[in-house]
């Protein structure tokens, strides 16, 4: 099943952990539309903007969110969000085109190190109405995943 021209279900739906402990991964119609609102509003944008998007975590169920120590009432587990990188392209540069051209509910470099432009992913969120509008940078610090709000650019992160 498609979500828009270039994501499917499945591609937003695949996790190895959920295949290796046998976890019922599937969303129900109401979770797939959302999926779809997804992909129109962030995903398929940056895929006509940067070329191929690889998702590396879309829709988990609550069983797998707390399989992989999430939580249930992650973004993810609401099919509200995706992590994913853009082949070949600065992760700080793609999560600042996204904050310049599409509206989104929360927009994460997640695990960036400036100056390493493979390093870290993006965690972004849609949702149709209430979005917060965050953009931050998450890190490790003393063992702990801390978020800073990123003021101006990102490829500015020192």
């Amino acid at each position: 099943m498609n979500l828009s021209r270039n994501f499917s279900l499945q591609e937003l739906i695949k996790s190895d952990t959920a295949i290796r402990k046998g976890i019922n991964n599937n969303p129900n119609s109401g979770q797939i539309e959302k999926l779809k609102a997804l992909c129109e509003n962030i995903l398929q944008p940056v895929r006509d903007h940067f070329g191929r998007v690889k998702v590396t975590s879309g829709f988990r169920s609550e069983d797998l969110c707390l399989a992989i120590g999430s939580s249930r009432n992650s973004q993810h587990a609401k099919a509200e969000a995706a992590d994913f990188e853009c082949v070949g392209v600065d992760n700080a540069e793609v999560a600042d085109w996204i904050k310049m051209n599409l509206e989104t509910d929360q927009l994460i470099l997640e695990f960036y190190t400036p100056g390493e432009p493979n390093s870290g992913w993006i965690h972004c969120s849609w949702i149709p109405e209430g979005r917060r509008e965050q953009y931050m940078h998450a890190y490790k610090s003393e063992g702990k995943t801390k978020y800073k709000p990123i003021i101006g650019k990102a490829k500015d992160l020192v």
